[in-house]
């Protein structure tokens, strides 16, 4: 019987060897990063915005594939890499804070998104929530505990796009839709902590599809104090936080393997 190849990554379930867990950054060029943490990793496949390496935590297999930006291309990664076997997802991102008491460098962990993409919305009708894993999440508080990495735990609101749809102003032309200003203000008061683009989708398909799947942040930006990156050193470290927390919160559910919903 021949291998089956997911079409979209150009991976087969004998090149991951086993691997269930995955590491989920948006970046393709912040792969080899999360790789330097792991043992014998190299590249074994790179199609389109999928570039994947393989590595071991402690003898044991971890795939990291990037699902390049936005809700849709990250359904088509995920979705393939649970049909080659993988069943556990950790998104490593990045991200801009809405909350004043969140700090450039700290971590954001989602434990729940809003749903303002549009991708969600193929897996479950719009009330159905996106809520992370408790699982993940908890090895990712665990691991940024023991790390002694700032963190965050509360709700990220998921958009589609990244200047209109999280109410920016420095686009091309400046202008933000009428039915979308004063979205932040509005997102903030009910205590909504960060923007990125993905978390949402990642959340409600696993949940819809029976699997596990956690998101951590770097905070390279607190748009209570302005919409561009802090610095350099400063997107590096928050960057370098995220892959930390989430490499070692890998390690732990690689000792604990999901208790998932039968299909």
């Amino acid at each position: 019987m021949t291998d089956k190849i997911a079409h979209h990554l150009q991976l087969s379930k004998n090149q991951i060897q086993g691997a269930r867990v995955a590491l989920l950054p948006g970046d393709p060029f912040r792969v080899p990063l999360i790789a330097e943490q792991l043992d014998g990793a190299a590249q074994v496949a790179h199609q389109r915005e999928f570039n994947s390496y393989l590595g071991e935590l402690d003898g044991m297999p971890i795939l990291v594939t990037s699902t390049g930006c936005g809700g849709p291309s990250l359904s088509v990664c995920v979705e393939e890499l649970a049909q080659i076997g993988v069943d556990t997802f950790i998104r490593v991102g990045s991200t801009g804070a809405i909350q004043d008491y969140i700090d450039v460098t700290d971590v954001v962990i989602s434990n729940a998104a809003v749903r303002l993409d549009g991708a969600s919305r193929s897996f479950a009708p719009p009330e159905y929530p996106a809520v992370s894993n408790l699982e993940v999440t908890n090895a990712l508080v665990e691991s940024a505990t023991t790390l002694k990495i700032p963190y965050h735990v509360g709700i990220t609101a998921s958009t589609d796009t990244f200047y209109q749809g999280q109410e920016r102003y420095d686009s091309f032309t400046g202008f933000v839709p009428q039915h979308l200003r004063g979205s932040v203000k509005e997102w903030q008061q009910l205590n909504v902590l960060n923007f990125e683009m993905e978390a949402a989708t990642l959340f409600t398909m696993c949940c819809a599809l029976g699997l596990r799947a956690g998101t951590v942040c770097g905070v390279v930006a607190n748009r209570t104090r302005s919409e561009k990156v802090t610095s350099k050193e400063a997107f590096i470290e928050g960057e370098q936080n995220a892959i930390k927390t989430a490499v070692s919160a890998a390690r732990i559910l690689l000792k604990r393997p999901a208790k998932l919903l039968s299909r």
